[in-house]
């Protein structure tokens, strides 16, 4: 170190996990960190940092015990398209058909108290409230008498609208789509509300009012501010368009900057056209101080829960076969076609099959271009074991979200576990089958799907069960992670799936973003991990309090 060396911010007096490659959590492996100019200057002892980088200017930081680790990331969310979708109530918890008709019931007699037109919508409905019926509007009209209503599942894949929704969007019938998605029919060929995909709700979403592009940024500005109270200082939006990267501009440029440092996948689907692709690639290079693209987001395939996910064998109800692509080719040619562009690309893979044919194609037109960082694949929801060994080899992310698994029954009789039956739901979310491997792991929250907060995404990778319910059932217990592979999944992990080298580390000359803990969260019980305070977290080496955070 050079005694001339100065730093902005020394801080001192904390337990420092680096997740470097040395960083055992078996003791600190830091006592001090100085910072300057938004970057790492250097990590060791206190007194030999205190010794060369501080000056009269050099603010100190003494975290009194407490632990540091670098910023989370939260691998896989949707901040600005949860704006727009969880617009209305939030229908979690509700289970049973009767108590899913009270609460629809009452927000539409609220609703037509109201003065002007009014639609009413709902998100975060669990499959199970239909109880094992078809997902019809002729279930749900009668207590809406009339308001026209869309309501989202939990994925946001699948939707139902009742039957005043249907004739206010002029859908009367089956339309061809150039994707898996699927306006469901009855016999005689009369749309039954459920819409699979989101080719099929478009016709309702594009007539139903949403929020002005002010309440927009305002509202996604408060959300990623919020993502700091569980230690999140960035994260990798898994949706998006050139709308979405205008608005991480607007609020990039307005005020103090975007409140996280966030990388932006940005969708391509087979609907699009050949122009509308070429003016895709066109935003590769966008990016501002926070904030970039250069990812584009594929699917694969669906969900499992409605039947179109992409299995090797088919689901109990003899289906799932089927790509998201009309042709696979066609998907082959665009993913060559994004990764000749400079393109990392993420896709969307949930079923067996569609996780080994995405990684066939990256196979066949390499996992990313030169100086770009590898591919990656996102949800990877139940997995042949010989692709996990394919994953490795190639060194391809599996971008998982532990969450997801709280939808599950013990007995097996939620829709995802039936459909794919023992075999399949035993290789579920089986992230320590693939860090053992040797295969790349982040992790994220797919939020609005899952919660927003960190530390329960954390919980369910230690835990496979309900953080707090020490009797809950675990699944899968021999794919529990440790602490600190979960903290990788979020910190390191999660940096380099998104090919960024000096995020998610603590070392010289990486950026200075931090998360500080009460206590250690390498040490502390899965259940105490859930709820773990975090004091503050430092983006470019500019500190806010949690009790700061509105």
């Amino acid at each position: 170190m050079s005694s001339t060396t100065n730093a902005d911010l020394i801080i001192t007096g904390a337990r420092v996990h680096t997740m470097g490659v040395a960083d055992s959590g078996t003791k600190a492996p830091a006592e001090a960190i100085a910072i300057q100019n938004g970057r790492i200057a250097a990590v060791g002892a206190k007194d030999e940092i205190v010794a060369t980088f501080q000056t009269s200017r050099t603010e100190m930081h003494d975290l009194a015990g407490r632990t540091v680790t670098p910023g989370l990331i939260d691998a896989h969310l949707h901040p600005i398209q949860g704006v727009e979708l969880t617009q209305g109530i939030d229908l979690a918890g509700v289970i049973t058909l009767a108590g899913l008709r009270e609460r629809l019931g009452a927000e539409a007699r609220r609703l037509r108290e109201t003065a002007g037109e009014r639609w009413l919508r709902g998100w975060n409905l669990d499959y199970s409230a239909f109880e094992g019926q078809p997902l019809t509007a002729s279930l749900i009209d009668e207590c809406l008498a009339g308001v026209p209503t869309l309501l989202f599942f939990f994925d946001f894949h699948t939707a139902v609208a009742n039957t005043a929704a249907l004739q206010r969007a002029g859908i009367t019938g089956a339309r061809n789509f150039t994707d898996s998605a699927e306006i469901v029919v009855d016999h005689a060929g009369r749309p039954t509300g459920e819409l699979r995909e989101e080719s099929a709700y478009a016709p309702i979403t594009s007539i139903m009012p949403l929020p002005s592009p002010e309440e927009t940024a305002d509202a996604a500005r408060a959300i990623f501010r919020r993502m700091r109270r569980s230690g999140l200082t960035g994260g990798t939006i898994m949706d998006g368009n050139s709308g979405t990267l205008d608005l991480l501009e607007t609020i990039d440029r307005s005020g103090s900057g975007l409140p996280v440092r966030i990388a932006s996948a940005v969708d391509l689907k087979p609907i699009y056209s050949a122009e509308q692709r070429l003016e895709i690639l066109a935003q590769r290079d966008r990016r501002g101080a926070r904030w970039r693209g250069g990812m584009i987001k594929l699917y694969a395939d669906g969900v499992v829960e409605t039947g179109s996910a992409w299995l090797y064998e088919p689901d109990s109800d003899g289906i799932e076969t089927e790509g998201f692509w009309e042709n696979q080719d066609e998907f082959v040619a665009v993913l060559e076609l994004c990764t000749a562009a400079g393109f990392q690309v993420a896709t969307h893979a949930i079923g067996d099959r569609a996780v080994g044919e995405t990684i066939t194609a990256y196979e066949a037109v390499g996992l990313g271009a030169q100086g770009q960082p590898r591919h990656r694949i996102e949800h990877l929801e139940t997995l042949d074991p010989r692709d996990i060994a394919r994953l490795a080899a190639h060194g391809i992310a599996a971008s998982m979200q532990m969450p997801h698994m709280q939808w599950r029954l013990e007995d097996q009789s939620d829709e995802w576990s039936r459909k794919l039956g023992p075999l399949r739901t035993s290789r579920a979310w089986n992230a320590g089958s693939v860090l053992r491997a040797g295969a790349p792991l982040s992790l994220g929250s797919d939020w609005p799907i899952a919660t927003l907060d960190a530390r329960e995404g954390l919980a369910w990778a230690v835990l496979r069960r309900r953080a707090g319910d020490a009797e809950g059932f675990v699944y899968e217990p021999g794919e529990r992670l440790t602490n600190l592979e979960a903290l990788h999944g979020y910190t390191r992990g999660a940096a380099l799936a998104q090919g960024d080298h000096d995020l998610g580390v603590i070392r010289q000359g990486a950026i200075a973003d931090l998360a500080v803990w009460e206590e250690d969260p390498a040490e502390v019980t899965g259940d105490d991990l859930a709820q773990l305070p975090v004091h503050s977290t430092y983006l470019d080496g500019e500190r806010l309090l949690t009790s700061d955070i509105d």
